[in-house]
């Protein structure tokens, strides 16, 4: 009996962080309001954090492998011929790197000391309830840019709103999205930049980690725990990425932002005795 229990809590915490990965509600945020309401705890190293977030890469690089595709050739297309028709697909790589730059830098100096400080449930709901406010600005913005109209300035903008995402409860997707908005890209821009940005610092993640995830004692004893989790991430964070695309078309944003405020107070207020 017990180990069906533990199956069907990392079952549920692999939906949980694959479903609020690619919506603006924070995956890691979510995670620690759980964690706390239930009292349930998940390993103490990075290993569960790292296989989830790896899962939910496998499901973005299915949706927009198409993307990926055109701009990899493109880009190799343009170093070689250096023809104008590729540029854009160049410089939209080259913005991408630039913009990945902030989050690894600080990720790799402060992660545990962020984790530390602002990991805490009552934490949690204050910074969902920013994320709530930033959702609700950029409500009905509708910007002009883009791929082929952005700038490094644009591209530092936004890699620095993902350094901030490193705190719980900032959601990375909402974090990025409005940054991106808020430079004057258009939805479909801001969306596609956002989520090909999740790939490389997720992927460097995962790379840099994957030694210590196979070699842990939580890894090694819950391989099976871990494996269902790793698939239910591929699988939520593939429905909910779909999801979310057609609410972006639409311009629901601003669901978003009531669910932020609504979970944010009620952690904020339910969850105090964490303080």
């Amino acid at each position: 009996m017990q180990e069906i229990v533990l199956l069907l809590k990392y079952l549920f915490l692999g939906l949980l962080q694959g479903f609020t990965e690619p919506i603006p509600i924070s995956s890691s945020g979510h995670l620690v309001i759980v964690q706390d309401l239930f009292g349930t705890k998940i390993a103490d190293d990075l290993s569960f954090e790292v296989l989830v977030n790896f899962g939910s890469l496998l499901a973005v690089l299915t949706v927009y492998h198409k993307d990926l595709i055109r701009l990899t050739k493109n880009g190799i297309n343009y170093m070689i011929s250096r023809n104008k028709e590729y540029v854009d697909d160049f410089m939209f790589i080259v913005y991408l790197i630039v913009a990945t730059v902030p989050a690894g830098v600080i990720g790799l100096l402060f992660k545990d000391q962020i984790e530390h400080y602002f990991g805490k449930a009552y934490v949690v709901g204050l910074t969902l309830i920013v994320t709530g406010i930033a959702l609700w600005v950029i409500r009905n913005l509708r910007g002009v840019k883009n791929e082929g109209s952005l700038t490094i300035k644009d591209a530092i903008i936004v890699g620095f709103a993902q350094a901030v995402a490193l705190i719980p409860g900032i959601s990375r997707s909402g974090a990025t999205i409005v940054a991106a908005m808020l430079v004057g890209m258009k939805q479909d821009t801001a969306l596609r930049f956002s989520f090909l940005l999740f790939i490389p610092i997720s992927l460097g993640t995962g790379v840099l980690s994957i030694g210590d995830v196979v070699s842990s004692d939580d890894f090694n004893t819950l391989w099976i725990p871990y494996t269902i989790a790793f698939i239910a991430a591929i699988v939520a964070t593939y429905y909910s990425l779909r999801w979310f695309i057609n609410v972006m078309k639409r311009g629901n944003l601003k669901y978003f932002a009531f669910y932020c405020f609504i979970v944010g107070t009620l952690a904020l207020f339910l969850l105090r005795g964490s303080m």
